[in-house]
Order: C-alpha cells, then sequence, then structure tokens
C-alpha cells in the first residue's frame, strides 16, 4: 500500500526510502555519581541479565571507582538500584557486600517520586 499524501498536481513524486532492519534494542546498564559516569556495560543481544551476571557488572564498577574516583571506596560507597529480581538475588548480594557498598533502601516503585528523577545535583 503506498502512503497517502497532499501534493499539487505539478509536484514531484516523492522519493522512495528503501527500508532497513533495525539493529534492535540493546540493554544499557550505567553507573553515575556527583562527577559524572562510573561505568556503562552493554548486554550482548540476545541475552538475559541473572544475578550472576549483575554480580560481575557489581565487581566491574568497583574497578571502575577504584580508577577513577581514588580514595572514595574507602570512604564507602552508597549503591541505589530498584529492588529488581536480579539486584536481590543472593549472588548480587554477596558481590555488593564483597565490594563494601552500602545499599541504600529503594523506595516502592511511583511514576511521580523515581529517586533519579527527583534527586538534584
Amino acid at each position: 500500500m503506498e502512503s497517502m499524501q497532499w501534493k499539487h498536481k505539478t509536484s514531484p513524486t516523492p522519493k522512495k526510502f528503501r527500508v532497513e532492519k533495525l539493529a534492535g534494542k540493546v540493554m544499557a546498564t550505567f553507573f553515575w555519581d556527583e562527577r559524572g559516569l562510573l561505568l556503562l556495560e552493554f548486554m550482548s543481544q540476545k541475552t538475559t541479565i541473572t544475578g550472576q551476571t549483575y554480580a560481575n557488572t557489581i565487581t566491574a564498577l568497583r574497578e571502575a571507582i577504584k580508577e577513577k574516583r581514588q580514595g572514595k571506596l574507602s570512604a564507602g560507597m552508597l549503591l541505589l538500584h530498584d529492588n529488581a529480581a536480579v539486584h536481590m538475588s543472593a549472588k548480587s548480594q554477596a558481590a555488593i557486600r564483597q565490594c563494601g557498598f552500602q545499599q541504600l533502601s529503594h523506595p516502592p516503585y511511583s511514576p511521580e517520586l523515581a529517586p533519579s528523577d527527583y534527586f538534584l545535583f
């Protein structure tokens, strides 16, 4: 079916563009602090995040903090993430404790009150 559009009788015929397949969805996990981005990871396509993959991400976060924010780890790091099952899994929780992060309680989801929406830098 051709798209309909209004045009003058003497207007040139609109060009047709070839449709190409999109890259698809890509999941990104990112962490930041008051100074900016700490870690950005992309998941491989058609993979699912698990407790183990999130635990690996937490370990990578600790390394990124060591590299980008010297001295911050010894001062203590607070971690705020939602209550998703992979974040609360035993493997994720063990990695969080092992990395020395302290978790902040996340309030139940509310579209009017998401912590990252109302926190001002």
